[in-house]
């Protein structure tokens, strides 16, 4: 990358260094950074965990289940609009057909 630039972010008490192209992919990455950190306080407050590692995989499971339901619920409403604009057209070609 010729013009990144360097930015440090803290996640469950380490260091990253990361590698960003502007200011809009480091707002991302710093607001991706305080999610997992409240995430990773919340759990460890409400369970029992001691091992960052499996916090931390707790974690990846929690938003990579909720990309999983959005892609879900973004198919279901794919499919639903598709079946009322099958509908329509059936509609339309009955109308136009009188």
């Amino acid at each position: 990358m010729a013009d990144s630039l360097k930015i440090k972010v803290t996640i469950a008490g380490r260091v990253y260094p990361l590698s960003i192209k502007n200011a809009n992919e480091e707002e991302g990455m710093r607001k991706a950074a305080k999610q997992i950190n409240d995430l990773v306080t919340k759990f460890e407050k409400n369970y029992a965990v001691s091992d960052k590692q499996d916090v931390l995989a707790m974690c990846a499971l929690q938003f990579a289940s909720l990309i999983e339901i959005n892609a879900i619920n973004k198919e279901n409403d794919m499919k639903e609009a598709a079946e009322k604009l099958n509908k329509l057209n059936v509609l339309l070609d009955e109308h136009l057909k009188k």
